[in-house]
């Protein structure tokens, strides 16, 4: 008689067909993203929600208790990736740069560029680090939607200020995406800038189109399916983005540029009436699933060791944000703001993680940028995260809300 074989975990696992890996991975992630917004509502202060995601997701994964494993959801990451840049995107208001705090905004980002071009490139000549263009684009990121929530909490969004915040804010997210297209696209001859021409003008093209059907009998259609269980906007809002991202790739761009293209041609297709509901829907779906599972599988995939053996890595690349970041807005706008607000202004300008993740991942997907240096960015844009709004808004109590 053959002795019955009881089957252990790892049998199971292993005899597990590639669907009930990807399915088990998934329930995993959605666990970490069901359990975060609970655990961000009752911890001190409310820690931003992706600081906790990109935790939960280093605990579940290879690193500590391997419960899932990035390979097999990685689709959904990708198309995370792009929401990301799509909501960026479609954050980016077409008069927001205009006026005096528009162009002293622009030559803060500029500033900042230029700092951490120059820290970087001295880093990588005593042998810091390697690739330093994405490494310095990185270092000039904002993270306005982290900012937003955490303002209007403090009943400061009608200060000048705030004001400030989110001008710098949007060229701190603008102009980064336009520099990791251009930087991480890796191009080497004319037909790729071409290729670039040819998709920001199709870019363009989609919404001129948009605004011609405004008001025609297609439009009309549109507009009466978009709710229910037809949700036309939505499913061409994956049609425009998906589209996008293939071309791009096809073509050799990186898909971030097709990704912000979708999201900056559908604001601009949004008409006055439903874009409050649009807003909303974008948010559901990108923020309700592709975003989390985005940063549950970054966390997943970060090179924990590489931190544990290099902390200094970290630690330097948090001061340069600071430094390079802060510093510009601190100086440009002297004559806007008091040097209390100012100094305020800094950290808060410093605050970056979520489109730190993505140039990282790029980088490393790419081959521009070593796991160990994407790793210390991730951590240094966590330790941003936790330290700079707390010193930003703790600095002096909120002023009153200016009308």
């Amino acid at each position: 008689m053959v002795p019955t074989r009881v089957p252990t975990v790892g049998m199971l696992v292993a005899e597990s067909s590639p669907t009930s890996v990807a399915l088990t991975g998934l329930f995993v992630v959605c666990i970490v993203a069901a359990l975060v917004p609970i655990l961000s509502h009752l911890l001190p202060d409310r820690p931003p929600q992706v600081v906790l995601l990109l935790l939960g997701g280093i605990i579940v994964g290879p690193s500590v208790l391997n419960l899932a494993r990035p390979e097999p959801i990685e689709l959904l990451s990708e198309l995370g990736l792009g929401f990301l840049f799509l909501l960026a995107g479609y954050e980016i208001e077409p008069g927001v740069l205009a006026g005096s705090l528009g162009r002293k905004a622009i030559g803060s980002w500029i500033g900042s560029l230029a700092i951490a071009t120059v820290a970087v490139l001295v880093l990588e000549h005593v042998g810091f680090l390697r690739a330093p263009i994405p490494i310095a684009i990185g270092l000039t990121t904002t993270a306005l939607g982290t900012l937003l929530p955490i303002l209007r909490d403090r009943g400061m969004l009608h200060t000048e200020l705030a004001r400030t915040v989110t001008v710098c804010g949007a060229v701190g997210e603008l102009f980064p995406v336009l520099a990791i297209a251009i930087v991480l696209g890796a191009y080497s001859s004319w037909l790729e800038v071409i290729a670039i021409a040819g998709v920001t003008a199709l870019g363009w093209l989609l919404i001129v189109v948009g605004r011609r059907l405004r008001g025609t009998a297609l439009d009309k259609v549109l507009g009466a399916t978009a709710h229910g269980t037809a949700q036309t906007t939505l499913r061409w809002t994956m049609v425009v983005l998906v589209g996008l991202l293939i071309l791009t790739s096809k073509f050799g761009i990186d898909s971030v540029l097709g990704a912000f293209l979708a999201g900056f041609v559908l604001r601009n297709w949004a008409g006055s009436d439903d874009a409050a509901t649009f807003d909303a829907k974008l948010d559901t779906i990108g923020y309700g699933l592709f975003i989390p599972v985005f940063f549950v599988v970054s966390g997943m995939s970060l090179d924990l060791a590489s931190i544990g053996e290099q902390p200094l890595r970290l630690l330097v690349f948090f001061g340069l944000i600071i430094l390079a970041r802060g510093l510009p807005a601190f100086l440009i706008f002297a004559g806007v703001l008091p040097a209390m607000e100012r100094f305020r202004l800094a950290f808060l300008c410093s605050t970056t993680l979520p489109l730190l993740v993505a140039v990282s991942t790029l980088g490393v997907q790419d081959g521009h940028m070593l796991p160990a240096n994407a790793a210390a960015l991730v951590g240094a844009g966590m330790l941003t995260v936790a330290v700079c709004p707390l010193v930003g808004i703790r600095l002096i109590q909120p002023l009153p809300r200016r009308r």
